[in-house]
């Protein structure tokens, strides 16, 4: 990653005020998202301000973090280009999908053309972490908790006997497999979502495609994609089942630009659930499958 100035001196900086450079002044008017991107070009092409690349990144980082597409994308050449920053293709990808997300045009152009190049997101654009303590969804429940899959009806129970019978071909404990199912469908084989996610694992056409699944409503077929691309997101995060679960619902892109489970209410809901049914954090992967996510290999994943 990149070395940045702080973002409040280098808003200080930026608006031209001596004393809002000192960390003890209280600065009341604070710069619009317009301001911030006129005194980041500033400074990045030297234009009525001494150029510093590095200030220039800092104001992008602080409009991108305020919302800006524009920023986001400007950051993310700054990075593609290694300008005020280290070069990191990655680290660009991911700002040009944080503003292609936000509807900016040329970002999802220039994302079209890097391809398949992953990465997350700097640390200036993510929030401060929390102070340390396992997350709600890794702590598992006590081990004389009861089996929350004992008492199913008897349509679902005839359900989970096949989960049951199919999880162990690919390496994946039953229990993890039902936990997933019970929250993706609740073993209802007609699901579909307004995603158009279908079946007992809600396959989206992309996931159904990558794992060869030609009927998504098929039972048998659908939990075998299912449970295909849980058994690779295991190896990918290295049997984090937080971190699969997440990218399960959210996709792996998603967890590896905010280095852990995202901030999205609906992939929160979805771990925490997950977990409460499964109780463990930890799960055997096989580590020839893939090479480990950036996160995972960093050993940053929380």
């Amino acid at each position: 990653m990149g070395t940045f100035v702080s973002a409040g001196l280098a808003l200080a900086l930026a608006s031209g005020d001596a004393a809002a450079a000192d960390p003890s002044h209280d600065v009341a008017a604070v710069p619009s998202t317009a301001d911030k991107l006129a005194r980041a070009l500033a400074y990045e092409h030297g234009e009525g301000v001494p150029k510093d690349e590095k200030i220039a990144a800092a104001i992008y980082c602080d409009a991108a973090m305020a919302g800006s597409a524009e920023a986001a994308f400007q950051l993310g050449w700054m990075y593609a280009n290694g300008r005020g920053v280290v070069h990191d293709d990655g680290t660009a990808s991911a700002l040009f999908d944080v503003a292609a997300r936000s509807g900016h045009h040329y970002a999802k152009l220039t994302l079209d053309r890097l391809g398949g190049v992953h990465g997350v997101l700097p640390d200036c654009m993510r929030p401060p972490a929390p102070p340390a303590r396992a997350p709600e969804w890794a702590i598992a429940d006590a081990d004389d908790a009861p089996d929350p899959f004992a008492n199913l009806a008897p349509d679902k129970r005839k359900i989970a006997d096949l989960v049951t019978s199919i999880a162990p071909r690919f390496g994946i404990d039953p229990k993890l497999a039902l936990a997933v199912v019970a929250v993706e469908s609740n073993f209802n084989a007609l699901a579909r979502s307004v995603k158009d996610a279908r079946g007992l694992m809600q396959l989206i056409p992309e996931t159904a495609a990558r794992f060869n699944v030609k009927n998504r409503y098929d039972v048998k077929e659908n939990v075998r994609g299912g449970l295909s691309y849980l058994r690779w997101l295991l190896a990918y995060y290295r049997g984090e089942v937080a971190l699969a679960a997440a990218a399960y619902n959210a996709g792996e892109r998603a967890v590896d630009r905010y280095k852990g489970v995202p901030p999205y209410p609906e992939t929160q809901d979805y771990v925490r659930r997950v977990m409460r049914l499964f109780r463990s954090p930890h799960h055997p992967f096989d580590p020839d499958l893939v090479a480990p996510s950036v996160i995972a290999a960093h050993g940053d994943a929380h």
